[in-house]
């Protein structure tokens, strides 16, 4: 099954970007659900404001994913009066949504990854301090560690640190590569102002 990640992004936009980013969110999951799109919130940094978000990123799977990249990919204008500053002159408010195959991250390769083995501490009383059955991962490439002792059995507590070396290192590369796309759309904030490939018209 295909999978994508999405980040939506205000950038360095103010309370009123904030303000579209959640309602995009919104607008995203009622559109998933109906073309029968899987998305899972990855994260969500929450603004200064009650109901507004600096960035929503999603992981979304299913085989209708391009129209969705189509409609959504690039800088997204929301025309609206601002429910914060009813006086403020300005109506127009932007953000980034930035989007990437997953197939993108480097592939996982479970020879990158050294174990070494110690006693568990804990539980179990002295049975458990005779054999060294906790296991500590280290992906070679990242420097990102795990440690497991779950279980008594080091096969198993092997296991339990790889898969969860792997959760953890797809999620650092996502955030590495959602980073650069980030700046990337903040170098050119300015210019993709007049170049929406979205606009909606209505209230925040």
């Amino acid at each position: 099954m295909e999978k994508i990640i999405i980040q939506i992004t205000s950038g360095k936009g103010p309370a009123e970007c904030c303000r579209v980013v959640t309602c995009l969110h919104q607008m995203m999951i009622a559109q998933g659900k109906a073309l029968n799109i899987d998305m899972q919130l990855l994260e969500n940094k929450p603004g200064e404001i009650n109901g507004t978000s600096l960035s929503v990123t999603l992981q979304a799977a299913g085989g209708s994913l391009a129209v969705f990249v189509e409609e959504w990919g690039g800088t997204i204008q929301w025309i609206a009066q601002s429910p914060y500053r009813p006086n403020h002159k300005r109506k127009n408010w932007f953000v980034g949504v930035c989007i990437f195959d997953i197939k993108e991250l480097p592939p996982w390769d479970s020879k990158n990854v050294v174990f070494e083995t110690t006693r568990s501490s804990g539980p179990g009383g002295q049975n458990v301090n005779k054999v060294e059955t906790a296991v500590r991962g280290t992906h070679k490439p990242t420097g990102l560690q795990v440690f497991a002792m779950d279980s008594r059995s080091q096969l198993e507590n092997k296991k339990l640190c790889l898969a969860r070396l792997q959760a953890k290192v797809l999620a650092w590369q996502t955030e590495e590569l959602i980073a650069a796309q980030q700046t990337r759309w903040l170098q050119h904030h300015n210019l993709e102002r007049g170049n929406a490939v979205k606009v909606i018209r209505a209230p925040l």
